[in-house]
């Protein structure tokens, strides 16, 4: 009886049943786990001298595996995220093969229990709204091009779209009628509805008529009038947030990525005056009324963090208070 799991077959259904066929993935993490099996392949034609067709599931023990992420971390110069991210690749692989090659248990189990390598999380920043207008206004919007970031950047800061988000969006996504909004399809296909200001919908409104009304055209589309890509979204929101260090100096001490755009949302609610509110701590399902100066501004629930202590409270705060660790 031949109890060899050959790889290829098993990668190959891993691919079309299991992430394309079953669980329908979005390109991106079928783009991301292919990448990360092109590297465990070569480097494992450079290692044992095998040719990737001949390789079985033997071969891809755990000690391997762990010798092919410390590889990543040494060669390539990858942090302790990538080297997590193609290690959850792996283990969905495996996860998959312990149904198909039930022989292999023993194997699989010792690769599903390798940990993830632990890392610091740094605090991420936020703008507040003069780095957001020095940000606006640090853009040239006598050309085509400026015209589309001041639009992107302004549609990112009002309504704290992701990049793939902003990206994707076509001019048939955005309503610019009486209560303006643009719907989206987010992470994990959840559809998004997000509504505009007056002042967005107006500049978006503008720069559809400019470019060219087209239901199927990318809101903001690269020159070639294709989607743009994370890196040009990445260097074009660096290029403004360098210019707008001159008018803005504390922005040069902050790293504005178009993640952190998203970060200056909740500022939206800080109070005129800068002054923060109130904070009234109690269980807000057992008392109907509202606390105690509660305002126009938008107040969410949040955890205490002494709730981990085992104190059942809920602290309710304005929630610029808490921007640098929102989305």
């Amino acid at each position: 009886m031949n109890t060899t799991a050959d790889l290829s077959p098993l990668l190959e259904a891993y691919f079309t049943r299991r992430l394309i066929a079953q669980h329908k993935v979005s390109p991106h993490t079928i783009n991301s786990y292919r990448d990360t099996f092109r590297l465990l392949l070569k480097f494992a034609e450079s290692r044992l001298g095998c040719q990737p067709s001949k390789l079985t599931l033997e071969h891809l023990a755990a000690p391997f595996l762990a010798a092919f992420l410390d590889h990543l971390e040494a060669t390539r110069a990858n942090g302790p995220r990538t080297r997590n991210l193609r290690l959850a690749a792996i283990r969905s692989f495996f996860r998959y093969a312990a149904l198909e090659a039930p022989q292999h248990a023993g194997l699989i189990q010792r690769v599903l229990a390798i940990p993830c390598k632990r890392y610091s999380r740094a605090l991420v920043d936020f703008l507040t709204r003069p780095e957001i207008e020095a940000l606006l206004s640090a853009v040239n919007r006598n050309t085509w091009i400026g015209r589309r970031d001041h639009a992107l950047l302004l549609t990112a800061v009002q309504t704290g779209l992701r990049l793939s988000e902003l990206t994707n969006l076509r001019q048939q996504d955005v309503s610019l009628g009486a209560g303006a909004y643009v719907r989206c399809e987010g992470k994990g296909r959840k559809e998004r509805c997000t509504p505009l200001a007056k002042p967005t919908a107006a500049i978006l409104n503008a720069w559809i008529q400019y470019q060219g009304k087209e239901a199927s055209r990318f809101l903001f589309p690269s020159t070639r009038g294709g989607r743009l890509s994370a890196d040009a979204v990445q260097h074009l929101v660096a290029k403004h947030a360098r210019a707008a260090q001159k008018v803005c100096p504390s922005l040069t001490n902050k790293n504005v990525s178009p993640h952190v755009l998203r970060h200056y949302l909740p500022f939206l609610t800080m109070s005129g005056n800068g002054e923060p509110l109130r904070i009234w701590i109690g269980d807000f399902r057992s008392r109907p009324a509202k606390p105690p100066n509660i305002t126009r501004h938008s107040l969410i629930p949040v955890t205490d963090c002494s709730g981990r202590r085992g104190v059942d409270r809920q602290v309710y705060s304005d929630p610029a208070l808490h921007a640098a660790g929102m989305s």
